[in-house]
């Protein structure tokens, strides 16, 4: 590896880093106007022209805060619970792609951090990592509050990674490839998954909710019952990582949901910019198309947070393992005949 392809990927590892940063800090404004907007509210609206400073004064008083340690026989474990939760929300931005190949310079730049062949894979195993970071931070927080959050979060998380994954091989049946990239680019214009694995999307989109331990899903930080769930003993930047992960692992859920199913960085006529304007504006135009997606997807977790109360445990359960998962399979199936009765067509050339 040369050291401009080192250069070139070193900074767009920052610049992805940076934007998913970003994102996560004012999904955070967004949700107070999105909530607001739903009551009937204001909304934050004195930090700065519409609230928009909102966040750097939360980041601010977050910094500043004192920090409270509870009495843990596990002191490194509680400093290792938001690290892990933090960091594996920002480790799966690396093998989005954020757009076509940019060419600058004299060469192509790849919007990429890492275009790996096996990127679906990639980010179903740091999602199973991150569901360390929750258990142990409940589990060092020496408080049966925060351990059954953390209990609450695990096996939620644990059972619906399932019927995410068994979602997601119907779609790899028709594409043929793990590749984030590939599955955008067979996506050109509107010839987009969704048309052709709607009951996949949907169970995705249950998933990534639960996943992301959002409304209806979000019992492990019910207030009611756990008081604040698995972080109720964290303080100062302990918990605005707890937090800040969350937003995040929304906006990357966000992204690949985007992807998948509804074409990434594709747009309708975006051959035709191609051949009349050149491919850096087409790629301009599919980064704006993309996060529009995303944005789109990020209103709606919101919307439906604002919207829907949350499901008891037992139901929680049982939509999981007795509607995702059954569905899932039976997904598979059917995709599985019709692919086979394609395969047969074509061979007798009928």
């Amino acid at each position: 590896m040369n050291s401009t392809l080192i250069i070139d990927k070193s900074v767009i590892v920052f610049i992805v880093f940076a934007v998913t940063m970003l994102m996560a800090m004012y999904s955070t404004w967004a949700e107070r106007k999105v909530a607001a907007w739903l009551q009937d509210r204001i909304g934050p609206n004195r930090a700065g022209p519409l609230g928009l400073l909102q966040p750097l004064a939360d980041g601010m008083k977050l910094f500043a805060k004192e920090e409270f340690e509870p009495n843990t026989p596990n002191r490194f474990l509680f400093f290792v619970g938001p690290a892990i939760a933090m960091s594996t929300a920002l480790m799966t931005s690396a093998v989005i792609p954020w757009g076509d190949k940019f060419h600058l310079f004299g060469r192509d730049i790849i919007l990429q951090a890492a275009d790996i062949d096996v990127a679906l894979l990639y980010i179903f195993g740091v999602l199973s990592v991150g569901v360390y970071g929750i258990m142990i931070g409940g589990w060092a927080s020496n408080n049966k509050f925060s351990l059954i959050g953390a209990v609450r979060a695990a096996s939620q998380m644990v059972s619906y990674e399932i019927a995410m994954g068994l979602s997601v091989i119907a779609l790899l049946m028709m594409t043929g490839t793990l590749s984030l990239r590939e599955i955008s680019a067979q996506q050109a214009g509107m010839n987009w998954n969704v048309f052709y694995q709607p009951l996949s999307f949907l169970i995705f989109l249950i998933c990534a909710f639960a996943e992301t331990n959002r409304t209806p899903f979000d019992l492990a930080e019910c207030e009611t019952e756990l008081i604040g769930g698995y972080h109720t003993e964290y303080s100062s930047m302990k918990m605005g990582f707890f937090l800040f992960a969350e937003y995040a692992n929304m906006f990357i859920s966000a992204a690949i949901l985007s992807i998948l199913f509804f074409g990434g960085y594709n747009y309708p006529g975006m051959s035709w910019v191609i051949e009349n304007w050149g491919g850096n504006l087409a790629n301009v135009l599919g980064i704006v198309a993309l996060f529009i997606k995303i944005c789109g997807f990020i209103f709606f977790y919101m919307w439906v947070r604002w919207t829907i109360p949350r499901f008891r445990y037992d139901q929680l359960m049982h939509l999981g393992w007795r509607i995702l998962i059954p569905l899932s399979i039976i997904n598979i199936v059917i995709t599985g005949i019709v692919i086979l009765r394609a395969d047969i067509a074509a061979y007798f050339g009928f």
